[in-house]
């Protein structure tokens, strides 16, 4: 379904996960311990977000591995739906975070780019 991430491998996105899943107590341990408790929890928060959204790509590309059977047209309708339900739950999580939850925006924010920076670190680890 995703072809950008068969470049990374066959598992790619559950890669991601994983990485971005190690990476969420190691940064959010290194932001409380240098910026305080609330830099912690706006970087652990942020980065759970990232993470909750890779999760929906994981999700939605299982699904679409099930189902071989399924023609390019419907394919393509599902990607859509995924940008479209991955925009809505980053911009619901993160209203809960700024709003809700009266988190730090800076260091939210930054666990979030941290968390997506795995993205990053999976396509290169997966190049030979």
């Amino acid at each position: 379904m995703f072809t950008g991430i068969r470049r990374i491998g066959m598992s790619g996105t559950r890669r991601v996960v994983l990485a971005q899943a190690g990476l969420a107590p190691i940064a959010a341990l290194v932001a409380g311990v240098s910026g305080g408790r609330a830099a912690g929890l706006g970087v652990l928060y942020g980065m759970l977000a990232a993470l909750a959204v890779s999760a929906v790509l994981v999700w939605r590309e299982w699904q679409s591995m099930r189902h071989p059977e399924w023609d390019q047209h419907r394919l393509f309708k599902l990607f859509i739906r995924t940008a479209v339900e991955r925009l809505l739950l980053l911009a619901g999580l993160l209203a809960v975070g700024l709003g809700g939850l009266k988190l730090a925006p800076l260091p939210l924010l930054l666990g979030l780019v941290l968390a997506q920076s795995a993205w990053l670190a999976a396509a290169a680890s997966g190049k030979k």
